[in-house]
């Protein structure tokens, strides 16, 4: 049978070639391993080609132009929605984030002001004790556990020998004592 290509079968029935291309896409219309389309395959699609007046096939053409562009803007309205469904999503997840991360917070902050009323300064330990019913007495250290024992100062010379240069491990033996 006899085999054309996307061009000829166009002009044989009055399409653009992106009309052809469209229901190739579509998988109406099917293309041999070399690249050309069956007749047979052009007829089931399209049925017998019309060759009467010029102006019919203007009018296919520009209907198979127009069937294009709809195709063309479907697609384009396809891919806007799959674009703003993900949008949508994407805000969704980021409200909740948010809302998650201010119960955070706020679950934080309850809990740095709750011990604020319980809490007492060393001071005010010291000054809570009652001197006299405390077993300790004064000459004792007051070490409780809680506090660093206090350390005592031991006098520094005034003039320190500064330390001698750092050498590195081969200087030591290549280099004149300094």
């Amino acid at each position: 049978m006899k085999k054309l290509s996307v061009s000829e079968l166009a002009k044989l029935y009055g399409y653009s070639r992106q009309a052809v291309y469209a229901h190739i896409n579509k998988g109406n219309l099917s293309k041999g391993s070399d690249g050309l389309i069956d007749f047979a395959e052009a007829l089931r699609v399209f049925g017998e080609p019309q060759t009467k007046d010029s102006s019919v096939n203007q009018s296919q053409s520009i209907n198979s132009q127009n069937l294009t562009e709809v195709d063309l803007l479907k697609r384009q309205v396809d891919i806007l929605e799959k674009q703003l469904n993900l949008a949508l999503l994407r805000e969704n997840q980021s409200l909740e984030r948010e809302s998650f991360y201010q119960e955070q917070i706020e679950a934080m902050q309850r809990l740095l002001e709750a011990p604020k009323a319980n809490m007492t300064t060393f001071t005010d330990q010291k000054s809570n004790q009652d001197i006299a019913t405390d077993p300790r007495s004064e000459s004792e250290p007051n070490y409780d556990g809680l506090t660093t024992p206090e350390i005592k100062r031991i006098p520094v010379p005034e003039h320190v020998e500064p330390e001698p240069e750092k050498r590195g491990f081969w200087s030591r033996f290549f280099l004149p004592n300094g």
